[in-house]
């Protein structure tokens, strides 16, 4: 089915402002790192609920200077409040504490642990605050989350971190979908709606980490949707994605065990 990305555009605006009022909530609080989706979400959510109800946080944790940049340059273009709290004390505290007080004897181990650290801090930082700003205003403030479809599908994102949130408007989008969305909104520069994805955390991009690229993830999406085979798509490549995607099936499913 052909992307038609001025009625996606409009639908997800709409369902924004619909699960507010069907939650009687008021205002949005989200992450901006300088990368697309968080600005494309930023766009989106200031579209639905009006730029005096969004309030985007950067939350730098050994992060580039350019990222800060980015995201205040997201924040300026949509007339946003833009709050930032750096936790790289947080951070460092927390691991510095691990090494003084567990035997390592290999500090290679730690690597996905403080890895991890970082968004599960960053989305702790963003519910705090969503309760102040809901006590300030005596109004519902939501935690926006900005995972894409295609990280989703191959579990690229932080179990407990980046996707725990009250309302995610481009969950259902590709990558490429995301873009052209960014592009029809017209609302940040160019620059940060093509800029290569990263998680701004481990110093390389995406598809350097992930060892595919998003164009094939969607291929491999598309095949199980509809059962048709994409010959462009290298049977190598193609299995190691739906291997990242039956091992973290995990990270959707909460355990229940009844009597």
């Amino acid at each position: 089915m052909k992307f038609n990305v001025e009625e996606t555009t409009k639908k997800i605006i709409d369902d924004i402002r619909n699960y507010y009022q069907d939650n009687n909530a008021k205002g949005a609080i989200i992450g901006i790192s300088g990368g697309k989706d968080s600005a494309v979400c930023a766009s989106l959510l200031v579209k639905a609920l009006g730029k005096e109800n969004v309030i985007g946080f950067y939350l730098p944790c050994q992060s580039h200077e350019e990222d800060k940049k980015d995201a205040q340059e997201v924040a300026k273009s949509l007339g946003i409040r833009l709050i930032e709290h750096d936790l790289t004390n947080t951070y460092e505290d927390i691991v510095n504490y691990s090494i003084n007080n567990i035997n390592i004897i290999n500090y290679d181990l730690l690597k996905n642990s403080n890895i991890n650290l970082k968004p599960r801090l960053r989305i702790n930082i963003l519910y705090y605050y969503a309760a102040y700003f809901s006590s300030l205003n005596n109004s519902l403030y939501l935690v926006c989350g900005t995972s894409n479809k295609s990280e989703l599908f191959v579990g690229y994102f932080t179990k407990g971190g980046d996707n725990v949130c009250d309302i995610s408007p481009i969950r259902h989008l590709y990558v490429d979908e995301v873009i052209k969305v960014g592009e029809y909104l017209n609302m940040v520069p160019d620059y940060i709606i093509h800029k290569t994805p990263d998680d701004g955390l481990s110093g390389i991009t995406d598809e350097e980490k992930l060892g595919f690229t998003y164009s094939d993830v969607k291929k491999v999406s598309i095949e199980l949707e509809t059962g048709n085979i994409d010959n462009t798509l290298n049977s190598d490549i193609r299995n190691k994605i739906m291997k990242a995607h039956r091992n973290s099936k995990h990270k959707f499913n909460i355990p229940e065990f009844r009597r």
